[in-house]
């Protein structure tokens, strides 16, 4: 039995859902429109602004399908009512970030900068020169992008220098004098 399958996503006012044949479902709303085709063995129904999932046996592949297949529309409908937002934290001394056109260029320590070109429907800024945010209303490629900037130098667990998510925990280790005495 899936919980997040049997959900209910309510359809927010000024959101705009049509489901075509093939089980292509495209979203309206005031950020933009997404669209996404589903497995053709879920059942997705929208009855007064009510969208619901089902799945037609009790099949383990049809189970794991239903949860997915509903979470993917409520954070298309989400993405397109509020939109997703990922905040990076660049930690070390001369580390900076800045946007350039269309081009986020990174300064990490390396002999080189590190150039982004940034995609269209992916929108990143810069509010002070160690701070990176990225946001957008699809919410696979705002992750996506965030998970490729922080890839350029992930946090290290000694001094925690690196590109790290806003509010991530790094686990700090001893170094080698701190046993010693």
């Amino acid at each position: 039995m899936s919980r997040i399958g049997n959900k209910a996503i309510t359809v927010p006012a000024g959101i705009e859902v049509t489901i075509a044949q093939g089980n292509e479902v495209t979203v309206k709303g005031p950020k933009g429109e997404l669209k996404r085709v589903f497995s053709p063995l879920m059942k997705i129904e929208l009855n007064d602004g009510i969208l619901t999932v089902a799945r037609p046996n009790e099949e383990k592949h049809t189970k794991q399908l239903h949860g997915t297949t509903r979470a993917l529309i409520a954070n298309m409908i989400e993405g397109v009512h509020n939109g997703f937002k990922r905040s990076l934290e660049l930690v070390g001394i001369g580390y900076r970030a800045n946007i350039v056109g269309t081009k986020l260029t990174i300064n990490i320590g390396y002999s080189h900068p590190v150039i982004f070109e940034v995609e269209e429907g992916i929108k990143i800024e810069c509010p002070t020169n160690a701070e990176i945010v990225v946001s957008g209303i699809d919410k696979q490629r705002v992750g996506e992008w965030a998970a490729n900037i922080r890839a350029v130098r992930k946090p290290e667990p000694y001094l925690g220098k690196g590109i790290k998510y806003k509010g991530e925990i790094i686990r700090r280790k001893e170094g080698k004098t701190a046993g010693k005495k």
